[in-house]
């Protein structure tokens, strides 16, 4: 079992920056894969970047390259999502979530946390 816990969310202006953290317990992350989700209200959860260590393989939306950046601290057992730039297309509830593969597919992540808020004002 993996307990995942987010935090590092707010409300920020357009333009500005966020970092996110996920903190891992009960396993080490370093033997998964770990995925950002967010979920605007009244839109699905969707896909936002992942990250294959073992691989050394990133992913990531879209409409989030080039300014958001997945990152871990293997001793803090944490992993960090960077957000630059961030636009109010980026505000939702955001998620992380650990897998054995490397996927945008939310459904194939076993463990999530419980999300952690993001407010983008234009």
């Amino acid at each position: 079992q993996v307990q995942l816990v987010e935090s590092g969310g707010g409300l920020v202006q357009a333009g500005g920056s966020l970092r996110l953290s996920c903190a891992a317990s009960g396993r080490t992350l370093s033997s998964y894969v770990v995925g950002w989700f967010r979920q605007a209200p009244g839109k699905e959860r969707e896909f936002v970047a992942a990250k294959d260590w073992s691989r050394s393989i990133s992913r990531y939306a879209e409409s989030v390259k080039g300014r958001f950046t997945v990152s871990r601290d293997n001793a803090k057992n944490t992993v960090y999502l960077q957000m630059n730039s961030l636009q109010a297309e980026d505000t939702g509830t955001y998620y992380c979530a650990a897998a054995k593969a490397l996927s945008a597919v939310a459904y194939e992540y076993e463990y999530w946390g419980q999300g952690t808020q993001v407010t983008v004002s234009s």
